[in-house]
């Protein structure tokens, strides 16, 4: 546990002795802030403005899947790929860890850096209960839907990293298995068979985050993501020790 818990510091302060943080959450900050700008100046203007409708966007809207998928892609790119590159994994698996205490490890500490980007944006539904009533049990789940989607995009990241040297080839890797995980959403539409839409809704990370947002937490939601986080986390195990010494 305590070998865990020092890769996990490790990875989350490296962070921030990069640019990479500090560009991940301007740009973060710099769109939602606009949004927020906007929303806050309709609610000035007409108070019958829904103020919902601003939480179902921040956690359901098309800026939110864009950020989500590039940078939980761009933050894990570096975890494992990096490590392997400059040769120091070989010391890193020589101390008394073995490859999935460095997997796991590693992921927290991207994780946890994905959480603090987005801790700034628990003012905005605190400004937003000055204009009147909020849901905060919407507001609650959708955070909590945050914290599974991105543990479940940063995990694809990971076992990507895990494959490849290149930390660009890595990030793509990670986007294209980020990817695969959304297509469930979109190959819905095409079909008709009520069990196969029901099947296809059950995997649809779309449907997942709109129900977060709406103050509706399914536990079949929560067991599916963290599932998948343990998949891809064992993905990235088996791939770091097939490619040990490489």
């Amino acid at each position: 546990m305590r070998a865990l818990l020092a890769i996990v510091k490790r990875e989350f302060f490296a962070y921030f002795f990069s640019p990479l943080a500090y560009v991940v959450l301007t740009g973060f900050l710099l769109i939602n802030g606009m949004f927020f700008s906007g929303l806050v100046r309709a609610l000035a203007s007409n108070p019958e403005f829904g103020r919902e409708a601003f939480i179902q966007l921040l956690f359901t809207g098309v800026f939110f899947w864009i950020y989500m998928m590039v940078v939980c892609s761009v933050i894990a790119m570096r975890l494992i790929a990096e490590e392997r590159k400059s040769g120091s994994i070989e010391t890193l698996l020589t101390a008394p860890v073995d490859e999935a205490t460095v997997v796991v490890g590693k992921f927290l500490g991207a994780w946890a850096f994905l959480l603090f980007l987005w801790v700034p944006t628990l003012a905005y539904p605190l400004i937003l209960s000055r204009f009147g009533r909020v849901e905060w049990g919407a507001v609650a789940g959708g955070y909590l839907g945050v914290a599974l989607l991105g543990g479940l995009f940063i995990s694809a990241g990971t076992f990507a990293s895990a494959l490849t040297k290149n930390q660009i080839v890595a990030a793509m890797l990670g986007f294209v298995f980020i990817i695969i995980c959304f297509m469930p959403a979109l190959f819905r539409e095409f079909y008709t068979d009520t069990r196969v839409r029901e099947t296809l809704a059950y995997v649809s990370l779309v449907d997942h985050m709109e129900d977060f947002a709406r103050g509706i937490v399914d536990s079949r939601r929560v067991v599916y993501n963290v599932t998948a986080v343990i998949f891809f986390l064992f993905l990235g195990t088996k791939a770091l020790e097939a490619n040990k010494g490489k």
